[in-house]
């Protein structure tokens, strides 16, 4: 089967998209994880398919795959480059969608400046809903909030790694670094995604605060590895930060893919809002293996 997609990217973080609004594809998991291979398929760190309205009053359904074949809840880079990408295939006209996802209802916007805006909802604080089973572990009070220690099974340690854990409609385990340069996240960045704590896994972030306005972020994706950029993870880096009462409400994130602006009032039902490019790369075919 000969397929088309568009090859985007959003800080870095690249996506290759998909439009089904005419109809599935029936992919499979063995499908996208061809997709998204850089040596015999396109490459990505995610795959990200468009669906039609699935209910009045939301304009597309958006399914997100990671390079592993497993789909997931929430991709905010990917959010970005979902609203560019129905505006430049003439699938709306809007500069705002509503748009349904595994993890929640999100709102793109396309600002003036070529840039996205995503109202990415409230951060989830319920461990049982991020979910994130405490079992055996004492929290330590930082700020208005708490850390949990968590010690990884086969990396020598001096001390349990300390996380913030939050939900962006997926889960995140933040920590905060000396200097992301040197933070050992290919060594813990798996550890902790696979953490008996985090019974459906979780994404690790390595925040350094820079200042109040300002951090460098890392992130372990679950099901991805490394990425350049991490939406949700910016996202979850700065509520975390807020809530140690390191950072202001504004806060620009520096990825390795670029920057990202995030604001959160601090109030725990606001929204987080976060602002960032999306770019458009290629667009192609390809023929898709015949597999099951």
């Amino acid at each position: 089967m000969r397929i088309r997609f568009t090859k985007m990217q959003g800080a870095g973080n690249d996506f290759v998209m998909l439009d089904e609004t005419r109809g599935p594809l029936g992919l499979s998991t063995a499908h996208y994880r061809f997709l998204a291979d850089r040596h015999f398929g396109v490459g990505a760190d995610q795959i990200l398919t468009v669906r039609p309205a699935p209910a009045e009053g939301i304009d597309f359904e958006y399914v997100i795959h990671n390079a592993d074949g497993g789909e997931v809840e929430q991709c905010g880079n990917g959010a970005r480059c979902f609203v560019r990408f129905v505006r430049e295939q003439g699938l709306t006209t809007k500069d705002a969608v509503k748009v349904k996802t595994l993890g929640g209802i999100i709102e793109p916007r396309m600002q003036p400046d070529g840039r996205v805006t995503v109202n990415m909802g409230a951060p989830v604080f319920e461990l049982a809903r991020i979910p994130f089973n405490p079992a055996g572990l004492t929290p330590v009070p930082a700020g208005s909030w708490q850390k949990w220690p968590l010690v990884l099974d086969g990396y020598a340690q001096e001390a349990p790694v300390l996380i913030a854990v939050v939900s962006m409609g997926n889960p995140h385990a933040v920590q905060l670094v000396d200097d992301v340069d040197t933070a050992p996240v290919l060594q813990t960045g798996p550890l902790i995604e696979h953490h008996a704590s985090f019974p459906k896994r979780v994404n690790a972030g390595f925040m350094q605060v820079v200042s109040r306005s300002q951090i460098r972020l890392r992130v372990y994706e679950r099901g991805a590895g490394e990425t350049l950029a991490c939406g949700t993870g910016a996202c979850a880096a700065v509520v975390a930060g807020i809530r140690l009462g390191l950072l202001g409400h504004r806060v620009d994130v520096l990825t390795r893919g670029g920057q990202l602006t995030i604001e959160w009032t601090g109030m725990l039902d606001a929204s987080v809002m976060m602002t960032g490019p999306a770019t458009t790369v290629f667009e192609s075919e390809i023929e898709i293996p015949d597999w099951p």
